[in-house]
Protein backbone atom coordinates (compact mmCIF):
# COMPACT_ATOMS: atom_id res chain seq x y z
CA UNK A 1 0.00 0.00 0.00
CA UNK A 2 1.36 3.30 -1.04
CA UNK A 3 0.51 6.38 0.94
CA UNK A 4 -0.27 9.45 -1.00
CA UNK A 5 1.30 12.58 0.34
CA UNK A 6 -0.31 15.90 -0.22
CA UNK A 7 2.12 18.51 -1.37
CA UNK A 8 1.86 21.68 0.66
CA UNK A 9 2.37 25.00 -1.01
CA UNK A 10 3.14 28.02 1.09
CA UNK A 11 2.31 30.29 -1.82
CA UNK A 12 -1.21 31.50 -2.25
CA UNK A 13 -2.74 30.14 -5.43
CA UNK A 14 -5.61 32.61 -5.37
CA UNK A 15 -5.26 35.96 -7.19
CA UNK A 16 -7.81 37.47 -4.80
CA UNK A 17 -6.35 40.20 -2.61
CA UNK A 18 -6.53 39.08 1.00
CA UNK A 19 -6.77 41.20 4.11
CA UNK A 20 -3.00 40.94 4.68
CA UNK A 21 -2.28 42.28 1.21
CA UNK A 22 -4.68 45.19 1.70
CA UNK A 23 -3.40 46.01 5.21
CA UNK A 24 0.20 46.01 3.99
CA UNK A 25 -0.70 48.45 1.21
CA UNK A 26 -2.57 50.66 3.68
CA UNK A 27 0.49 50.70 5.96
CA UNK A 28 2.71 51.69 3.01
CA UNK A 29 0.24 54.39 2.03
CA UNK A 30 0.06 55.68 5.61
CA UNK A 31 3.81 56.18 5.91
CA UNK A 32 3.96 57.60 2.38
CA UNK A 33 1.30 60.14 3.32
CA UNK A 34 3.33 61.02 6.41
CA UNK A 35 6.21 61.90 4.08
CA UNK A 36 3.89 63.92 1.85
CA UNK A 37 2.62 65.77 4.91
CA UNK A 38 6.17 66.58 5.92
CA UNK A 39 6.91 67.84 2.41
CA UNK A 40 3.79 70.00 2.50
CA UNK A 41 4.78 71.38 5.90
CA UNK A 42 8.22 72.27 4.53
CA UNK A 43 6.55 73.91 1.55
CA UNK A 44 4.48 76.11 3.85
CA UNK A 45 7.67 77.19 5.63
CA UNK A 46 9.96 77.34 2.59
CA UNK A 47 10.62 81.07 2.90
CA UNK A 48 11.67 80.93 6.55
CA UNK A 49 13.67 77.72 5.97
CA UNK A 50 15.25 79.20 2.82
CA UNK A 51 14.31 76.24 0.59
CA UNK A 52 14.16 77.02 -3.15
CA UNK A 53 10.75 76.62 -4.74
CA UNK A 54 12.12 74.34 -7.48
CA UNK A 55 12.92 71.68 -4.88
CA UNK A 56 9.22 71.21 -4.22
CA UNK A 57 8.37 70.51 -7.85
CA UNK A 58 10.79 67.62 -7.72
CA UNK A 59 9.87 66.29 -4.28
CA UNK A 60 6.10 66.43 -4.91
CA UNK A 61 6.65 64.63 -8.23
CA UNK A 62 8.46 61.89 -6.33
CA UNK A 63 5.59 61.75 -3.83
CA UNK A 64 3.08 61.29 -6.65
CA UNK A 65 5.20 58.53 -8.19
CA UNK A 66 5.41 56.76 -4.81
CA UNK A 67 1.62 56.78 -4.50
CA UNK A 68 1.34 55.62 -8.12
CA UNK A 69 3.68 52.74 -7.26
CA UNK A 70 1.37 51.63 -4.44
CA UNK A 71 -1.64 51.81 -6.76
CA UNK A 72 0.22 49.77 -9.38
CA UNK A 73 1.12 47.14 -6.78
CA UNK A 74 -2.57 46.93 -5.88
CA UNK A 75 -3.38 46.19 -9.53
CA UNK A 76 -0.61 43.54 -9.69
CA UNK A 77 1.80 45.47 -11.90
CA UNK A 78 5.50 44.65 -11.61
CA UNK A 79 6.47 48.21 -12.49
CA UNK A 80 4.93 49.32 -9.18
CA UNK A 81 7.23 46.97 -7.27
CA UNK A 82 10.19 48.66 -8.93
CA UNK A 83 8.85 52.22 -8.92
CA UNK A 84 7.84 52.45 -5.27
CA UNK A 85 11.16 51.55 -3.57
CA UNK A 86 13.20 53.56 -6.08
CA UNK A 87 11.13 56.68 -5.43
CA UNK A 88 11.19 56.02 -1.70
CA UNK A 89 14.99 55.83 -1.62
CA UNK A 90 15.22 58.91 -3.85
CA UNK A 91 12.84 60.76 -1.49
CA UNK A 92 14.99 59.80 1.48
CA UNK A 93 18.25 60.86 -0.17
CA UNK A 94 16.81 64.15 -1.42
CA UNK A 95 15.76 65.09 2.12
CA UNK A 96 19.11 63.96 3.46
CA UNK A 97 21.17 65.79 0.82
CA UNK A 98 19.24 69.02 0.27
CA UNK A 99 17.75 69.59 3.73
CA UNK A 100 20.05 67.50 5.94
CA UNK A 101 17.05 65.73 7.45
CA UNK A 102 16.89 62.04 8.25
CA UNK A 103 13.32 60.89 7.66
CA UNK A 104 12.37 58.02 9.92
CA UNK A 105 9.07 57.72 8.07
CA UNK A 106 10.98 56.81 4.89
CA UNK A 107 13.19 54.30 6.70
CA UNK A 108 10.15 52.71 8.35
CA UNK A 109 8.38 52.65 5.00
CA UNK A 110 11.34 50.87 3.43
CA UNK A 111 11.31 48.23 6.17
CA UNK A 112 7.55 47.85 5.73
CA UNK A 113 8.02 47.38 2.00
CA UNK A 114 10.68 44.73 2.59
CA UNK A 115 8.42 42.86 5.00
CA UNK A 116 5.46 43.38 2.71
CA UNK A 117 7.46 41.95 -0.17
CA UNK A 118 8.31 38.84 1.76
CA UNK A 119 4.82 38.22 3.08
CA UNK A 120 2.48 39.57 0.42
CA UNK A 121 4.22 40.14 -2.92
CA UNK A 122 6.34 37.00 -3.30
CA UNK A 123 3.43 34.56 -2.78
CA UNK A 124 1.40 36.42 -5.40
CA UNK A 125 4.29 37.09 -7.80
CA UNK A 126 2.87 34.91 -10.57
CA UNK A 127 -0.23 37.13 -10.75
CA UNK A 128 1.83 40.28 -11.38
CA UNK A 129 2.11 41.45 -15.00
Amino acid sequence: MEKQYKEYSYFDEDPKKGIGFILALVALLLFTMMGVGLDFDEYLQHESLNIPLGYFYLIFSIDILMIAGIVLIYFYRKIGIILFPLMLVLHFFMHNYYLSTFLYSDVTNLFLFTGFGMLAIIPKWKFFR
